[in-house]
């Protein structure tokens, strides 16, 4: 009968030593209760783990709902982190393509400000009856630098034409013009050259300016629309598992606040994001030609040099014009035949009559204080504004390369996510330790490789392609702006393309000044260069740039500019 509960103690005891190895859970429970999950089901102690998808199948703290809730919050986590990380980068691009905007556009309307006033002054009444001249010349501007379908040289064309109607007309005022015989005159204006070579000089100058100005902040729009969208990781089945592994597997095995190893994060993260570190040599290229352009804008393509002195330049045009009034007057009449003379009764006057005054710039001592002279202030203020702008947007880009491909880096360096590549306390999927693998390179191909994650490396992401083929077709786009050249580009407001206007060559330009510099650092590993780029300085217009690229290609960069205001 002594054997009977010798027996029943010795299964007690048993039973109380498996209750003493077996580990708490309590940690987890904590941690998992701070994620903002419910604790009904979730283990008091260490149980079989043969249910579990993704974690180790020993002992654990994890039932298999707390393992498909965590990897979901482990997708979670991966896209919360890389928009955290990203937001410096994006926020960089919305800012300041809103600031360059508005400053932009804030110039064009205190130079049409600057421009009323100083005519006003100057002309008076024979200004501001034709003044719809320059009104239409001011809109035409800011429709095409906002997008709008606008040869610029095709309307610089009109402006000059329509001002030389009018001001013959009043140099020759006791004579009556028909629709026809001012159709003629036109035709003599690239012979006679009535403004001298202002239409020429003005026409070259506004449309680097105006190609440049333009190009840049679409530049910006586009930077943005892809960094916002680059932002938005799709991440694959076998990601979500390696995700699972890395951040909430330490959770499973009783281990909630044992951070993952560096390496492993990194080779985790190269993984999950592999297509994006492949747009990184489409954007480094991008952001060069954007710094170029930026340096245009502050140098030779400066819009402050063409817009302050715009008043000055078209009165002295029309100056030359009263000057040469009879040289001119006489050839033209010869061309286009003897005018009528005007009805009895109308008012006949000579030109010293119509225009009584020489345009002059002030000096700075007696610059005025009416209008005219706040405005050209504000316009400068504006400027120098802009100016401070475009060297804090340079800075700011300078930072942005190399920025997809070291993503995996700079989320795996954060305190919170990882450990130094050095440690030995911390997860290396599957316990405590030291990673011992190395880390992959970047980019779809170098996966092959990865012991983390299996990444089919033969299904590039078609929309990260679309956004590398975006960057490429705006990447062209900025290199013909910076010869001074416009190129077919979608816009928002019409269904046609852009200008084609330009030529971006002034007097005493070469071939050799055409040409856009290359960059100066090493190739990029993995870099695509099997596409042909387009022949720099091309005439614009020819649409060569878009001629290797896929509809796909089109359709992205329309989708892109759509937005675009």
């Amino acid at each position: 009968m002594l054997g009977i509960p010798f027996v029943l103690c010795t299964l007690v005891l048993v039973a109380l030593g498996a209750d003493a190895t077996s580990r708490s859970c309590g940690d987890v429970r904590h941690a998992y209760a701070a994620k903002g999950f419910a604790l009904a089901g979730a283990p008091q102690h260490e149980i079989a783990g043969e249910h579990l998808r993704v974690c180790s199948q020993g002992y654990t703290c994890c039932t298999l709902e707390m393992e498909e809730r965590l990897s979901d919050q482990s997708k979670m986590d991966l896209q919360s982190l890389l928009e955290e990380t990203s937001s410096t980068l994006r926020s960089t691009f919305t800012s300041r393509h809103k600031k360059f905007d508005e400053f932009f556009l804030e110039l064009l309307d205190n130079s049409e400000k600057s421009l009323n006033d100083m005519f006003v002054r100057t002309y008076g009444k024979l200004y501001t009856h034709n003044s719809e001249i320059f009104e239409d010349l001011f809109s035409e501007l800011k429709r095409y630098y906002t997008g709008g379908n606008v040869n610029l040289e095709e309307m610089l064309n009109d402006f000059w034409s329509r001002l030389l109607e009018r001001v013959f007309q009043l140099l020759n005022s006791q004579y009556t013009f028909g629709d026809d015989y001012l159709e003629c005159i036109s035709k003599y204006a690239d012979q006679l050259k009535p403004f001298g070579d202002a239409p020429h000089k003005l026409k070259a100058q506004v449309t680097r300016a105006f190609v440049a100005a333009r190009t840049f902040v679409q530049g910006l729009m586009v930077g943005r629309e892809v960094a916002n969208r680059v932002s938005k990781v799709n991440i694959s089945p076998a990601c979500s598992k390696a995700l699972t592994r890395l951040m909430y597997c330490p959770y499973c095995a009783g281990l909630p606040e044992l951070r993952p190893c560096g390496n492993y994060c990194r080779n985790v993260l190269k993984g999950c994001l592999a297509n994006q570190a492949d747009l990184d040599p489409e954007w480094n290229l991008f952001i060069d030609a954007m710094l170029l352009v930026a340096d245009r804008l502050e140098g030779p393509f400066n819009i402050e040099a063409v817009m302050e002195p715009l008043d000055v330049k078209i009165s002295e045009a029309i100056m030359t014009l009263q000057d040469n009034s009879m040289q001119v007057s006489a050839k033209v009449f010869q061309g286009c035949g003897q005018p009528k003379p005007a009805v009895m009764g109308r008012s006949v006057r000579g030109v010293s009559d119509v225009f009584n005054a020489r345009f002059r710039p002030y000096s700075p001592e007696e610059r005025p204080t009416t209008a005219a002279g706040t405005s050209l202030d504000r316009l400068r203020t504006v400027w120098r504004t802009m100016q401070h702008s475009v060297i804090d947007i340079k800075e700011k880009l300078k930072k942005a390369k190399r920025f997809w491909s070291a993503l995996p880096e700079d989320m795996c360096t954060q305190e919170r996510v990882s450990t130094p590549p050095e440690s030995e306390q911390c997860w290396n999927s599957h316990t405590k330790g030291r990673y011992f693998p190395e880390v992959v390179k970047d980019g779809l191909t170098s996966q092959l490789s990865n012991p983390e994650v299996e990444v089919d490396i033969t299904r590039p992401d078609t929309f990260i392609r679309q956004q590398i083929m975006a960057l490429r077709v705006m990447t062209n786009k900025l290199r013909s702006a910076y010869n001074g050249n416009d190129i077919l580009f979608p816009d928002s407001s019409d269904e046609g393309s852009g200008s084609g206007s330009g030529s971006g060559c002034t007097e005493g330009c070469t071939t050799a000044q055409l040409h856009f510099p290359q960059s100066t650092e090493a190739p990029i590993a993995g870099a695509d260069r099997s596409d042909p780029r387009p022949a720099e300085g091309g005439a614009a217009g020819t649409g060569s740039a878009s001629s290797s690229l896929s509809l796909a290609a089109a359709l992205a960069v329309a989708a892109l500019l759509l937005r675009w205001r």
